[in-house]
């Protein structure tokens, strides 16, 4: 059962909003030392923490040629088929996230533009083990194959048979894919940041995963390499009313559970009735689910807040800025209106997260831990770079050079006036 809050004073929400999570100075410090073993000995230790902490035995690090052709042969028609439908929505989604360039003439003569450039090599995170993630491939791959990546490399955790899942690689052939690599975890986020002698060294990483690495991507970041935002442990709240179906709200809580322990689910509602048939909800359907262990801990992290205005509900769901937000609520619209931190929202009784996390063509990819606040999701522009370009000509320098005399000369910096100057006297 979710533990039940009543009305909690603001005072409290800071200690409401707290994520589950590892005991911080023990993560970096393990993280730190994975780092410098890629870093020290390359393949070679990965190839060992495979054996450690995979429990695979690695011959080769990459996928050959032969692996993904058995891969695509052994996927169920179905599976291909669904496939296919989540593909063809995300590239729909994102192809309508390209821009044109705009040129902007912000005075007679002086000529701006912004062009968007791919980011020459990019490396994507697939986390495996009990929940091979297929569909984050699809939603990380898709999008850097449309901006021009020149280089895409993927690693992925292997399983203890040494095999990559293979619906994961039907994907990554689906998409055009053929970097691949058996390694996963904090010495995967390792081995792309600073390359070994099989994964090659990329500008930027991206992808889900749990707290070690997010971690290994924060480390990494600050020694020069880019990454798409901090993703965590994964987490939904819901905000439902007396009109929503309990069995609707209580699946909602588990599809999220089921992704992993630390994982945490949250129910924010202004209905006291609707609390205990959720419950009742959670307790029957939590028994159907294959992965109940897991989820149960994850419910164990979680809560149901109960709040006397919906101001006062809304104001604390900006507050906690999730992940993923279902509105299931009659006046869904209106409340998600003001809404202004989250990382992707669902709207009304037919709008699950699952559809988000699979095939409606949004991207899953998305801050946790309150990160919404500042980052947004996984977009096409995620896998660009823009670089400006301004165009003058003599006519107009002619008027903007004295401004530009001015200020410099105001900040004494006497060689960028002469930079004009000597111009405006030619």
């Amino acid at each position: 059962m979710m533990d039940v809050i009543e009305y909690p004073q603001e005072k409290d929400w800071l200690s409401l909003c707290e994520r589950p999570q590892l005991e911080l100075e023990s993560l970096e410090s393990a993280v730190k030392t994975i780092i410098a073993e890629v870093k020290a000995s390359g393949d070679t230790a990965l190839v060992n923490f495979a054996k450690r902490f995979d429990k695979a035995t690695v011959t080769s690090l990459e996928i050959t040629k032969q692996e993904i052709e058995e891969a695509i042969l052994s996927v169920d028609e179905n599976l291909k088929n669904a496939i296919a439908v989540a593909a063809s929505n995300i590239k729909k989604f994102h192809a309508a996230q390209q821009r044109s360039i705009l040129e902007v003439e912000t005075m007679p003569g002086v000529t701006c533009w912004r062009k968007g450039v791919a980011i020459e090599k990019v490396g994507i995170y697939i986390p495996g083990g009990s929940a091979p993630l297929f569909s984050t491939l699809l939603m990380l791959a898709i999008p850097a194959v449309q901006a021009g990546c020149k280089e895409i490399v993927v690693c992925t955790p292997p399983s203890t048979h040494g095999k990559i899942n293979p619906a994961i690689l039907y994907a990554a052939s689906l998409v055009g894919l053929t970097k691949i690599y058996k390694v996963g975890g904090a010495q995967a986020i390792a081995a792309m940041s600073i390359g070994t002698e099989s994964i090659p060294k990329v500008n930027k990483i991206y992808g889900p995963g749990n707290q070690y690495v997010t971690k290994a991507k924060q480390l990494v970041n600050l020694q020069g390499t880019a990454i798409d935002m901090p993703a965590g442990p994964s987490e939904v709240l819901v905000i439902a009313d007396e009109l929503a179906d309990a069995g609707f709200v209580a699946a909602d809580l588990l599809a999220q559970a089921e992704h992993g322990s630390d994982s945490q689910v949250l129910l924010v509602t202004l209905s006291k009735h609707l609390i205990p048939k959720v419950q009742h909800e959670l307790v029957v359907q939590l028994e159907k689910l294959p992965r109940k262990e897991i989820a149960s801990k994850a419910i164990e992290n979680s809560r149901i807040l109960l709040f006397e205005s919906e101001g006062t509900l809304i104001d604390f769901v900006n507050e906690y800025a999730p992940e993923h937000l279902i509105i299931n609520t009659k006046n869904c619209d209106a409340i998600s209106d003001k809404i202004i931190n989250a990382g992707s929202v669902f709207l009304g009784p037919y709008t699950p997260e699952s559809a988000g996390d699979y095939a409606s063509g949004t991207n899953h990819t998305l801050p946790t831990n309150g990160h919404a606040k500042a980052y947004s999701g996984v977009s096409l522009d995620s896998f660009m770079k823009f670089i400006t370009y301004q165009k003058i000509t003599q006519e107009g320098l002619e008027k903007l050079g004295p401004s530009v005399e001015i200020m410099a000369s105001a900040e004494e910096l006497i060689g960028h006036k002469e930079s004009v100057t000597i111009r405006l006297k030619k």
